[in-house]
């Protein structure tokens, strides 16, 4: 599986996704094995609730180590999705549609060993589906529209970087394993597989997510995608700016500039700066005229970014 055989059409057709499921498993993962101070720091909120769930469903608790490892995830948690635009319900009757046996067949893959005795009773797949509603009520939903910001600020980056560079420009920064190797071959990780042809597949999808490495969805034979680590999701409300370019430009606008590596939103910036929101568009307004951002349109978000000018202006600062 290291290398997929994209077809031309099927690459043309690809897109972009925001998926609530994928978000919930990244949740999931980082509940229980947390590697980057951002999802430590998230954790801190949830993991108390975490554990209590788990202490009253021995299913679950069974589940965890059996689904994760270090190479691979169960692929009942990693189903491509289905539309543009998934709802968690939609994504989770996907789930739920699977039988106990096929959850058992996808943990033998997972974890190549007897499975524990809690794995084998009728029922698996219900217990599935609660873990995951339970992550979502309680870790994702809550924060889903900040989360959701995120994620497509992230793909309006992506894609324009996909306008300039083409598929091979945005294949070079999304995921440290993966790259495009020309004739059609998309390398995915480093597995030592034979090459996976996709011709039968009718969609391809990118899926941004919180997390600290990507990883496959698929729904073999007809879907495939990959999920990779959104930008911006490691944002530090305490970073200053640069001393030079604050004296250069003056202190909040800098603030402002040196935070827009990744797309944010005026709220956002708002939030991250403690600036009101009159203050952080008059500032926004002045560093656009003068070429130092760009802006872009996201559903009901104005996004904006930092332009090469920008860049070199905060490196320098």
């Amino acid at each position: 599986m290291g290398v997929w055989q994209v077809p031309s059409d099927l690459l043309a057709r690809s897109r972009f996704a925001v998926s609530p499921m994928v978000d919930t498993v990244a949740a999931l993962h980082a509940l229980y094995h947390p590697r980057t101070p951002w999802q430590r720091a998230w954790r801190e909120r949830h993991i108390e609730a975490f554990r209590r769930m788990l202490a009253a469903r021995p299913v679950a608790r069974a589940l965890l180590p059996a689904s994760f490892n270090p190479r691979w995830t169960a692929d009942f948690l990693t189903i491509a999705p289905a539309s543009p635009e998934p709802t968690f319900p939609a994504e989770l009757a996907s789930v739920a549609r699977l039988s106990d046996e096929q959850i058992r067949a996808d943990l033998r893959v997972t974890r190549p060993a007897p499975l524990a005795a809690e794995l084998l009773a009728d029922g698996l797949a219900d217990q599935v589906v609660e873990l995951l509603a339970w992550v979502w009520t309680h870790t994702v939903e809550p924060e889903w529209p900040e989360r959701e910001r995120r994620l497509r600020a992230d793909i309006v980056a992506r894609t324009a970087t996909l306008s300039t560079g083409g598929w091979a420009g945005v294949f070079a920064d999304l995921n440290r394993d993966m790259r495009w190797l020309g004739d059609g071959r998309l390398q995915i990780n480093d597995y030592p597989e034979p090459p996976l042809s996709l011709d039968e597949a009718e969609q391809l999808v990118f899926v941004p997510a919180h997390c600290r490495r990507g990883w496959v969805v698929w729904d073999v034979p007809t879907r495939f995608g990959m999920v990779y680590p959104a930008r911006g999701i490691l944002v530090d409300p305490t970073s200053p700016a640069p001393d030079g370019l604050a004296r250069l430009i003056g202190a909040n606008r800098a603030n402002i500039l040196a935070r827009l590596d990744a797309p944010l939103s005026t709220s956002q910036l708002m939030a991250v700066t403690g600036l009101s929101l009159g203050t952080v568009s008059d500032h926004l307004r002045v560093l656009l005229d003068a070429g130092a951002v760009s802006k872009r349109r996201s559903g009901r978000e104005v996004l904006y970014w930092r332009t090469p000018l920008g860049a070199a202006l905060v490196a320098g600062g």
